[in-house]
């Protein structure tokens, strides 16, 4: 027992003495370099080189503004002009929601089969064009379920559109730059929308007060004047924002969408 533990009083004493002082003499042998990290000027110019991203900021401004000008409209647009009651306009941002969880919904079943994320979105902003002509049409039919449906529609265009253009955001880009470029998404999708939200109040004041007492055609005077005038400037924002993607979509499938069953944010990085 006693030469067990002078053995053991020796390894130590004997490890003690190679590892005297090893820290001090080589201080930052074991030390990695520091990583210079870039600055936000510097990720920026390296998330706008990759693939046409700009062209992508500017298709995503345009569609969150084509469909954003109609959020404060809608209830005033039918209480003032097809007379319908509080309660049954404030049922129109239900059916908005609706359309709008619909799309998401579709929008995570066809993407997890390869379609390709931008394609997608350019659908939704195609679809957008007969919700608005419904919307717009519905004052001088004096329909109301036309103009539910055109809100249905609406939301579900909407649904499309955000789903892929989110999508094909954080698919596209770098492994390391996934954070900037949701950020860029979330950046340009508040901006226009407050920007659209801002723009069609003062159209419609400003064409409803310009038009009061003429006798203009297609809806242009009376109280339907104004809203009729910015829903037209909305289907033009929907075709500008379609010649904007078309150059970007993918034919056939793409295999990056398939990152997306239906939680985007969360699938998508932990694929990268």
């Amino acid at each position: 027992m006693q030469v067990i533990q002078g053995s053991a009083v020796a390894t130590m004493i004997l490890n003690v003495v190679a590892l005297w002082k090893q820290e001090p003499r080589h201080p930052r042998r074991f030390e990695a370099a520091p990583a210079v990290e870039p600055s936000f000027k510097e990720s920026w110019a390296r998330f706008c080189k990759g693939d046409r991203a700009p062209r992508r900021l500017l298709a995503i401004g345009l569609g969150t503004m084509a469909f954003g000008m109609a959020d404060i409209l809608l209830e005033p647009y039918g209480g003032q002009v097809l007379r319908l009651t509080v309660g049954t306009t404030t049922k129109l941002t239900a059916a908005l929601a609706l359309g709008s969880l619909i799309g998401f919904a579709l929008a995570s079943r066809v993407l997890t089969r390869g379609v390709d994320p931008l394609r997608l979105a350019g659908v939704g902003a195609l679809f957008g064009v007969p919700a608005f002509v419904a919307v717009i049409l519905a004052a001088p039919m004096d329909s109301t379920a036309l103009f539910v449906f055109g809100t249905l529609l609406m939301g579900f265009g909407t649904g499309l559109f955000g789903h892929g253009t989110l999508t094909a955001t954080m698919t596209l880009a770098p492994k390391e730059q996934v954070g900037l470029a949701l950020g860029a998404w979330g950046a340009i999708q508040a901006s226009a929308a407050g920007l659209a939200i801002a723009v069609s109040g003062v159209i419609r004041d400003v064409v409803t007060a310009v038009t009061s007492g003429s006798a203009l055609p297609w809806g242009l005077s009376g109280p339907g004047g104004g809203y009729t005038v910015v829903y037209a400037i909305e289907i033009l924002l929907l075709f500008a924002t379609i010649v904007v993607i078309a150059p970007l979509m993918r034919r056939g499938t793409s295999p990056a969408a398939h990152v997306v069953v239906p939680g985007p944010v969360t699938n998508a990085i932990e694929q990268r």
